[in-house]
C-alpha cells in the first residue's frame, strides 16, 4: 500500500545510515581500548547474520538522502507521537555529528591545543569517492569547526570545483594576483582551493583526509613530508592511507578506530623534542 512504499525507501537509508553510526561508535571503543575497528569490522562482517556491507568507519556520513530520511523518520515518529521510536532514529543522526565533533577535537587537541594560524592540508571536500557531490558532506563540518578555531585551510578533492568549495564554506577565493604577504588580503584568506594533494600539502602542519578517494593512497608520500612542516601530522577519517608506511617516513599518524598514539613536543623549551622528527629533513614548525 501507499504507506509500506513511503516507509520504504525511509527504513532502507534508516538502516544504512545506523550501521554506520554503529561502526563508529565501535571506533570510539577501539581508540580508548587499543583495539583496531578495521580488525573488528572484519571479524563481525564473517557473520552472515551481519554481513560485511557499510561497516567502514570513517568521519561520518553526508549526501542528500541519509541525513534527509533520518529526520523525515524522525518526525514521522513524533507526528504519531511516538517519542521513544523518534529518539532511536535521532540518536542515529547524534552520533554521526559527534563522531564529526571528536574527530575534529582530536585534530586541535593532537596539533598542541591550538590551529589558530597553522596550516592544513585538507583532502577531499565530497561525502564519498567517485562524486561531486557536497550536500551535508562531513568535510564542511569539520573544515568550518577548524576555521573557527583559526586555521588555515588547503582544500583539495580530484572533483569537486573551488567555486564549491568556497561558496559551501562560505570563503572568498584568494586574489592570485595579490602578493601573500602579512597583513595582505591574499595573506588574511584563510580558505584556498589547490590544483593537486602535493600543493595543498606544501608548508602545511597536517594532512586531513576527508573523503576516502584511491588515488590518495598512492600519493608519493616521501615528496609530501619533504614539503611538509616538522612534525608532519596525518590525521586519516576515512581509514584509507598506508599507516606503517607514513610512519615508516616520519609521520606522526592519528585515525579514526585506531589508538595510536602522538610523541612530538610543542615547545622545546619546555619539553623533549620527538627526535625522529628532528632527523627528518625540512622546516621544523611547532
Amino acid at each position: 500500500n501507499l504507506w509500506s512504499a513511503e516507509l520504504f525507501k525511509l527504513t532502507a537509508n534508516a538502516f544504512l545510515a545506523q550501521r554506520v553510526s554503529s561502526i563508529n561508535a565501535i571506533s570510539a571503543v577501539c581508540e580508548a581500548t587499543d583495539a583496531d575497528v578495521t580488525e573488528v569490522a572484519k571479524a563481525i562482517g564473517t557473520d552472515s547474520r551481519i554481513g560485511n556491507k557499510f561497516l567502514q568507519a570513517g568521519v561520518g556520513f553526508g549526501g542528500a538522502c541519509y541525513p534527509t530520511h533520518l529526520r523525515n523518520l524522525v518526525y514521522l515518529c513524533k507526528h504519531y507521537e511516538l517519542f521513544e521510536a523518534a529518539a532511536y532514529w535521532q540518536s542515529v543522526l547524534d552520533l554521526n555529528e559527534w563522531q564529526r565533533t571528536r574527530f575534529t577535537a582530536n585534530i586541535v587537541k593532537t596539533l598542541f591545543s591550538t590551529v589558530t594560524g597553522k596550516k592544513l592540508a585538507i583532502l577531499g571536500f565530497a561525502y564519498k569517492k567517485d562524486t561531486s557531490d557536497i550536500r551535508e558532506t562531513p568535510a564542511l563540518y569539520v573544515c568550518k569547526r577548524l576555521l573557527d578555531e583559526g586555521a588555515r585551510l588547503s582544500v583539495y578533492d580530484p572533483y569537486v570545483p573551488a567555486q564549491a568549495v568556497h561558496e559551501a564554506l562560505g570563503v572568498a577565493p584568494a586574489d592570485p594576483s595579490a602578493d601573500a604577504l602579512p597583513g595582505s588580503p591574499r595573506e588574511s584568506v584563510r580558505c584556498e582551493v589547490s590544483a593537486d594533494a602535493y600543493t595543498a600539502c606544501h608548508d602545511a602542519h597536517a594532512l586531513v583526509v576527508l573523503t576516502g578517494w584511491d588515488v590518495f593512497a598512492d600519493l608519493d608520500f616521501a615528496k609530501i613530508h619533504e614539503r611538509m612542516k616538522r612534525p608532519a601530522f596525518v590525521f586519516d577519517g576515512r581509514l584509507c592511507l598506508p599507516h606503517d608506511k607514513l610512519r615508516a617516513l616520519g609521520f606522526q599518524v592519528s585515525s579514526i578506530g585506531k589508538a595510536m598514539p602522538i610523541t612530538a613536543k610543542p615547545d622545546a623549551a619546555k619539553d623533549e623534542v620527538d627526535l625522529k622528527a628532528l632527523d627528518q629533513p625540512g622546516p621544523l614548525d611547532y
